[in-house]
């Protein structure tokens, strides 16, 4: 089955009850049993629900894994993960992610005992030098967020199983449509499906698919443990979401070219940042491991102003100042004082994140009108 049959028919089967061909929303917490232990293969919906098992199926399709896992967001799918470890455990990840991930990271599991090193993955074989006997997790985002920094996958997963270190790749920027890192050699891909998964800004929820029965076990468990799944309504919606995402990304890159080249020709912009442009660092890899570019994109303005960044978004009309992405609708966000407020300036500006940068998340509207829209908001 090919990927936009998959979207739609990708471990799916109608229900059985009535010949449903959507999954229902199973909205229930609880199943009859005729004996203890007699059921259906539902007993109680923090452990399994029929609508949540049918989207982790499709999870599982369009990612080309064995096995999916839904939670209530995608913080709670990268808290599964990090439970994996424990205390003097170490974890070797991008330094260019989402602000979120390196407060759970820093905030929250280094005070059990975890070590993070945020290193530079843009060359794969720096990532050899900071692998010891303790390091259990290499995390990667590609593109990175918001800088779209392209990270080798394949080159990663090679120096990953030499070391027998997990290599789990956030693929929430590209989504399965553009890459699938398990095929390129990943061991676990985590999504914050809230963003293009769901596609229209209407859920909140975090997705895991791996191919190993060993570490899918360990991770059900926690799921089931820990208790942060995604409620069946949720489920429904993602879903339908999943439905049409290769027609929507189809768009979202073809939008996410033209603004990108608007933008790269505008007087007043410094800098943009796109892994289509030739000039881009990693064009190449993302090249081969991507199927097209993305529709996500950020850009400096020239004196790196801050307060011109601020009114910029502030003029903006059809793109949405919000934070989050990846909806039918375009965005802008202000990363600085928005989804990166959480990590220290210092830090933030290492990796190219100062105080003028503008992320855009192109959505699937009329390219001319997108265009049309920066034109007047940057003057």
């Amino acid at each position: 089955m090919k990927f936009n049959t998959k979207t739609i028919h990708g471990g799916q089967k109608h229900d059985p009850a009535y010949g449903a061909v959507m999954p229902p929303i199973y909205q229930t917490s609880t199943y009859a049993q005729s004996t203890p232990g007699g059921h259906k293969g539902f007993e109680y919906s923090r452990t399994h629900n029929p609508t949540r098992q049918a989207l982790e199926n499709a999870f599982a399709s369009i990612e080309n894994g064995e096995y999916g896992l839904a939670f209530g967001s995608g913080l709670a799918a990268i808290d599964a993960v990090m439970k994996l470890l424990k205390p003097g455990d170490e974890v070797i990840s991008t330094n260019d992610l989402y602000g979120g991930t390196y407060r759970l990271f820093t905030s929250i599991f280094k005070n059990f005992g975890i070590k993070f090193n945020f290193i530079g993955m843009q060359n794969a074989s720096n990532i050899e030098h900071y692998i010891t006997e303790n390091t259990k997790i290499i995390w990667v985002e590609t593109p990175t967020n918001p800088m779209m920094n392209i990270i080798d996958i394949k080159a990663t997963a090679e120096i990953a199983k030499k070391h027998n270190v997990l290599l789990a790749v956030d693929n929430t920027f590209a989504t399965p449509y553009l890459q699938q890192p398990l095929d390129l050699g990943a061991d676990l891909v985590m999504h914050s499906a809230t963003k293009y998964i769901g596609g229209h800004s209407d859920l909140v929820m975090g997705a895991l698919i791996v191919k190993d029965k060993e570490l899918a076990d360990k991770l059900f468990f926690i799921q089931n443990a820990s208790g942060a799944v995604c409620g069946p309504q949720d489920s429904f919606l993602a879903l339908r979401g999943i439905k049409t995402l290769h027609v929507r990304m189809q768009r979202h890159c073809e939008n996410g070219r033209a603004v990108a080249e608007y933008l790269a020709s505008h007087p007043k912009i410094e800098k943009v940042y796109w892994p289509g442009f030739e000039s881009h660092p990693n064009h190449e890899i993302a090249k081969a491991q991507m199927k097209d570019f993305g529709g996500m994109i950020s850009f400096v303005t020239k004196g790196n102003d801050y307060n011109e960044a601020i009114k910029i978004v502030e003029n903006l009309k059809v793109f949405t100042l919000a934070e989050s992405l990846g909806g039918v609708e375009s965005l802008c966000g202000h990363p600085a004082s928005m989804t990166h407020a959480s990590i220290p300036k210092e830090e933030r500006e290492k990796t190219g994140v100062v105080d003028s940068l503008i992320r855009l998340s192109v959505g699937i509207e009329d390219e001319e009108d997108l265009i049309n829209d920066l034109k007047q908001a940057i003057g």
